[in-house]
């Protein structure tokens, strides 16, 4: 029998290492070729690897969470033959901890004194039948309240058990036989919870904090009425083709930047400012920011600019649908020119949404209300939201990016320019 040093290859995107997601395999577990052994994290997504090999695993090189180097050893794997590879250095034995030193027993008979019995508590004793109101004048309820009592511990010593102001009393200074406390007071929590950051929650963390640090944010917030494009989304979606996907907000703004863009290239860019070059596309991949339950990621749709609202409809729903299952590629994942950040109907009044770098603007979505609003000297009932946007201040300037959201402000508001291409 021999030995495979197992080295974690190239896995594209020019990075140095990548993060271990989670293990597929044990120590111990006999694995066959092209069986999965590791799903490692990426900058964009997680990937599979591969065994090479059949053999028993040996040894793991690291636990979830962890950053792997490009060509260093990840798995040790018992096989036929003589193996191959460089194999690792054996792991030193860890020491044994130390026994410690017998305590004297008279220091022990004075540091660790007998524990004493805990009493027996005193089972709570309820006064009267179970659903008995007490029988008390307004004036001693109005105290007890005061007091902070209830009443159905309190045993009255009036005719039918009335409870006078000295029973209420009796009860306050705890003198009161049989009665049971009123309430327990609030234990008090002292634990700290310890939450490792590893996985796609760490990568959001780096590229988020990548982002602020390099990036001069600024950001623009516009009303927009979506009155009449709430009515044209509900007729549309009335009269749709059962295999035609059931239309949101979305499509139609992705439609609306499909309009505007080509006037406004600047905005549709990925600035790669290492090499001082702003790269704009005339190709729109839209980025939408989705909630998974393992965190935010971005799928893309591509080549937004070649396709039909409702096209665009079915490619968000089968993206968001595999970003939720944890199945979308690293093509799906990556390579958006524009993104467009939406919390639904949670999305709030202003927000101030973090650039996806390296591109230079992301169009933030937030909930649509009813407010009322003036129009032609009356005060009418409209469906308004906000879009809150934020720009690369160093490849983007405040006068465009507020035309920009005019543009879009204009198309949504006349939702029927979005259907006429």
């Amino acid at each position: 029998m021999g030995q495979y040093a197992f080295k974690l290859p190239d896995i594209g995107e020019g990075i140095a290492e990548a993060e271990i997601a989670c293990w597929r395999v044990a120590v111990g577990d006999r694995v066959e070729e092209d069986q999965p052994l590791a799903d490692m994290l990426t900058e964009k997504a997680a990937v599979e690897i591969p065994s090479p090999v059949a053999g028993r695993v040996i040894r793991l090189n690291g636990e979830a969470g962890d950053k792997v180097a490009i060509g260093s050893v990840l798995v040790l794997i018992e096989v036929e033959g003589e193996g191959s590879g460089e194999l690792p250095p054996a792991e030193a034995p860890k020491p044994a901890a130390p026994t410690p030193p017998p305590i004297p027993a008279a220091v022990a008979a004075v540091a660790v004194p007998s524990p004493k019995p805990a009493a027996a508590p005193a089972a709570p004793v309820v006064p009267r039948a179970a659903g008995e109101k007490p029988v008390a004048s307004p004036a001693v309820r109005r105290r007890a309240q005061e007091l902070g009592i209830l009443l159905s511990y309190v045993q009255g010593s009036g005719k039918a058990g009335r409870i006078t102001h000295e029973d209420l009393e009796r009860f306050a200074a705890g003198s009161a036989v049989g009665s049971a406390p009123l309430t327990t007071a609030r234990a008090q929590r002292d634990a700290v919870h310890e939450v490792k950051v590893i996985g796609l929650r760490r990568k959001i963390a780096e590229a988020m904090q990548r982002s602020k640090q390099r990036i001069p944010h600024f950001a623009y917030v516009e009303e927009v009425d979506v009155t009449a494009l709430d009515e044209m989304r509900a007729q549309l979606n009335a009269n749709r083709r059962k295999d035609q996907p059931k239309l949101t907000l979305l499509p139609f703004l992705v439609e609306a930047l499909v309009k505007a863009l080509p006037d406004f290239p600047a905005m549709n860019a990925r600035y790669d400012d290492e090499a001082g070059i702003v790269r704009r596309y005339e190709a729109l991949h839209v980025g939408i920011a989705a909630q998974t339950p393992n965190g935010l990621v971005v799928p893309v749709v591509r080549h937004a600019e070649a396709r039909d609202l409702w096209d665009t409809a079915a490619e968000i729903t089968r993206l968001a649908e595999a970003a939720r299952s944890g199945k979308g590629t690293r093509e799906e994942l990556s390579g958006s020119t524009i993104t467009i950040s939406s919390l639904g109907p949670i999305g709030g009044i202003v927000t101030t949404p973090v650039i996806n770098a390296p591109e230079v603007a992301i169009i933030g979505v937030n909930k649509i209300v009813e407010k009322p609003v003036v129009r032609g000297g009356q005060i009418v009932i409209r469906q308004c939201m906000n879009l809150s946007s934020s720009f690369d201040h160093r490849v983007v300037d405040g006068w465009d990016a507020a035309q920009f959201i005019q543009r879009l402000r204009s198309l949504l508001e006349s939702p029927v320019t979005l259907l006429v291409r």
